[in-house]
């Protein structure tokens, strides 16, 4: 459906929960259609969020473990990520 979603189950360490939460936004972007919020989709769209994330981890804690690590880096573990968000952070 989405290829900007990356495979949460079996990283090492474990998916954090920003990671979790990055991905439930980014499925929810491309379900709803919706990009940027606004003051009419807002409150619906973060709902939705919370909801995803809280279901991702139900889901992530009630598999196996698997045999193999997940085939590519999750966005938020990349360097080059890394290094953008840290950028943003600084004044």
């Amino acid at each position: 459906m989405c290829r900007n979603i990356t495979t949460l189950r079996g990283l090492e360490p474990h998916a954090t929960d920003e990671e979790i939460e990055a991905a439930a936004r980014q499925y929810v972007r491309k379900i709803s259609g919706v990009q940027k919020t606004s003051d009419a989709t807002r409150d619906a769209f973060e709902i939705a969020v919370a909801e995803v994330t809280a279901t991702t981890h139900r889901l992530l804690d009630a598999l196996p473990e698997r045999r193999q690590p997940p085939p590519t880096v999750p966005p938020l573990r990349r360097p080059e990520v890394q290094a953008r968000i840290a950028a943003k952070a600084t004044p």
